[in-house]
């Protein structure tokens, strides 16, 4: 998140008659854009990470943790340090200094003042030196944030705070829920980052709904679990708010975990990397062919079971996150006839993907959204001034949202050197995938950001699942490799990906044959391949395809599509995602050393399809459940929640090494030790 604009936020009833006037100035922007960068050229991959904490406090003598309300200070505190401003500081928010050699890890603000979020001090390179310094440049950033925290303290990688929303004092210091912005059963105002424009976001949403949010997560049936299952912590007797009556009107649904605040969705971290590419042809094929492999990277991060002091039967954040931010009418959401609403809209502003863009021959109308909603007026618009129809129809469905936070300064003047507008609606849709042109100053190119990923508890995960997702755009690239399925699988997949142990249990739509014509397939037996084969010279412009859509992709597991699928004679099956990056990396004869390296981190992928290794969502239901403070009833209490937090900050520290606490992530048995860096992981 970078410089956060300041200006005088306009209530909803004024925000709402100004959405015009900001989309059509938007457009207006983008067009400028479009004019000015449509043929800017990069020569190499710059690609970068962000990295989401939690700051949690420790209250060891009663046996406590709490979210730490903190995050203003420590921002603070990392600006006036003396030591890293010498070295060009790390808070570019704050400080305006020069920055000389090695630049440090830079901090920003989130939307929950209980997070920071950190990312490189520039972007990384394709070199494998780069790729290579990921984990220890992530390891430094949290050594540099914990030094900037009270001794009590820590910046954990958790998604969510286990406690989050319950009645206990979970937060410090303590602010009494249901303020005038969120008003919340649950959560004070005060839990949000205090800039004007996170509150003004928050209570717009709600004002545009015409009700608070409404998140309900189905419940984990444990063996004592009270079923049917009625939240105890929901009050139906509240009366300061009219948004009061939304429980007494049913929005807390029976078996599920009930919240009611974007802070509760917002509040969740992740890992995100967002690649620039080297022109705008290559940024569209990336923001295609990564499309369908979001619910896959979904799933296989899975690290979300608990939600409000309850263990929840979903293993991912992803929905939660979307009903957080959820603004649409009950004339859009279909429950109503529309009167005063223009469209009736099947997805949440935050969602899956809708839309393809790429000029590919392979891309086949029969793969587009039947249900993609757009507004003719805007399309017609950019297509006028030269954009052809694929990009208009992925920009004009962007901008059927109304923009939520408008500054009253922002109207006076439309600045085409500006992109204030277009990203007011750019920056709110918050899809899976997210299609970014450049900067105003042409400085930065045209960039994808991969988005669906969960944050994971240990440093050595975040950058394995960094480079390895980064690996597959090379091979994507190199290969030029097709995984095109229709876009409504893709939505259905990414609900897949929410059931519980999804990664193993669960089978998701993927195309067959990734590979064009006269490409020679790598060769895989299904858990590894030794990446000698390299594809082979590739024609110029892949045919267009023909036959049955349906016949093009099938349900697969994620170890079939991670791993691949076990070959016959015949070459059938499809080769695996890991084989694919084997094989690119084969192809550009990287020395053994550098493959050692690398090779841990995709040892984790592998394991992780396969189920020797469990995920985080999978470890910490298991370490609840055999607590000796639970009591088989879904409920994990704050007795629990500390120990939960501390054996994650212990696993952060030793990755479970010498079958130590979370070794069922990181070692195929208790006892076996995973290689660490400066071993071989080859032989």
């Amino acid at each position: 998140m970078g410089l956060l604009a300041l200006g005088t936020p306009l209530e909803w009833p004024d925000a709402k008659n100004a959405a015009d006037k900001v989309r059509q100035w938007g457009i207006e922007q983008l067009l400028s854009i479009w004019k000015r960068a449509k043929g800017k050229e990069r020569d190499v991959l710059r690609w970068g990470d962000e990295i989401e904490y939690l700051v949690v406090a420790y209250d060891e003598q009663n046996h406590k943790v709490k979210l730490s309300l903190r995050q203003a200070d420590i921002l603070d505190a990392l600006a006036k340090d003396q030591a890293l401003c010498n070295q060009g500081g790390c808070v570019p928010d704050l400080q305006n200094v020069a920055r000389d050699g090695e630049p440090l890890p830079t901090f920003h603000p989130e939307f929950g003042r209980f997070m920071l979020e950190a990312t490189p001090g520039k972007p990384w390179g394709i070199g494998f030196k780069d790729l290579l310094d990921v984990e220890p440049n992530m390891k430094w950033r949290r050594a540099i944030a914990k030094e900037h925290m009270k001794p009590n303290e820590y910046p954990i990688t958790l998604t969510t705070f286990p406690r989050l929303g319950t009645r206990d004092e979970f937060i410090t210091p303590y602010f009494p829920p249901s303020g005038d912005r969120l008003r919340s059963q649950f959560l004070p105002d005060e839990i949000a980052n205090p800039h004007i424009r996170f509150p003004t976001l928050a209570a717009n949403i709600r004002a545009r709904r015409g009700r608070k949010v409404e998140i309900n997560v189905p419940i984990f049936q444990d063996e004592n679990t009270k079923m049917p299952f009625n939240d105890p912590t929901v009050n139906y007797d509240l009366h300061k708010w009219p948004e009061d009556d939304d429980v007494r009107n049913g929005a807390a649904k029976e078996n599920h975990i009930y919240m009611d605040a974007m802070a509760f969705g917002m509040g969740s971290c992740c890992l995100q990397i967002t690649f620039q590419a080297k022109n705008i042809v290559e940024g569209r094929k990336l923001y295609d062919q990564l499309s369908p492999l979001g619910p896959i990277m979904l799933a296989l991060t899975a690290a979300t079971p608990i939600y409000k002091g309850f263990l929840a039967d979903t293993d991912v954040r992803w929905n939660q996150i979307s009903r957080a931010v959820d603004d649409r009418t009950p004339e859009e959401l279909g429950e109503r006839p529309l009167q005063n609403d223009r469209w009736r809209l099947p997805k949440s502003r935050y969602a899956s993907n809708s839309t393809y863009i790429s000029q590919d021959s392979r891309l086949r109308k029969e793969y587009m959204d039947p249900d993609l909603v757009i507004d003719e007026t805007i399309k017609q618009r950019l297509m006028d001034n030269g954009m052809d129809d694929l990009l208009a129809t992925h920009f004009a469905h962007l901008f059927i949202r109304d923009p939520i936070v408008i500054f009253g300064e922002d109207l006076k003047e439309l600045d085409l050197s500006k992109t204030d507008h277009f990203e007011n609606l750019q920056s709110t849709n918050w899809q899976h995938i997210r299609f970014k042109p450049p900067p105003p100053d042409n400085s930065i190119g045209w960039r994808v950001e991969f988005r669906p990923m969960e944050i994971q508890m240990t440093d050595f995960e975040n950058a394995a699942f960094s480079i390895f997702i980064v690996l597959v755009t090379r091979a994507i690239l190199s290969f030029d490799l097709n995984f095109y399925i229709p876009i409504p699988r893709t939505t259905e997949n990414m609900e897949t990906a929410h059931a519980r142990d999804a990664v193993l249990n669960q089978k998701f739509y993927f195309r067959n044959d990734p590979l064009p014509p006269r490409a020679t397939r790598p060769t895989t037996n299904g858990h590894h391949n030794s990446g000698t084969t390299t594809p082979a010279t590739l024609p110029s412009r892949p045919p267009t395809p023909t036959g049955a859509v349906d016949a093009e992709y099938s349900l697969m597991t994620i170890d079939e599509i991670i791993n691949g699928q076990t070959s016959s004679a015949s070459d059938q099956g499809f080769p695996g995602l890991i084989p694919l990056v084997e094989s690119y990396l084969s192809s550009l004869n990287v020395d053994i050393q550098t493959r050692c390296d690398l090779a841990r981190y995709l040892d984790l992928i592998r394991k992780r399809a396969n189920g020797q290794l469990w995920t985080a969502a999978k470890w910490t239901r298991n370490y609840v459940r055999g607590h000796g403070g639970y009591s088989g009833d879904s409920v994990v209490s704050e007795e629990v929640t500390y120990d939960l937090c501390k054996a994650v900050e212990g696993i952060t520290r030793f990755e479970g090494s010498d079958g130590g606490v979370g070794w069922e992530m990181f070692m195929e048995s208790k006892g076996i030790t995973r290689k660490r860096k400066g071993e071989s992981a080859c032989g």
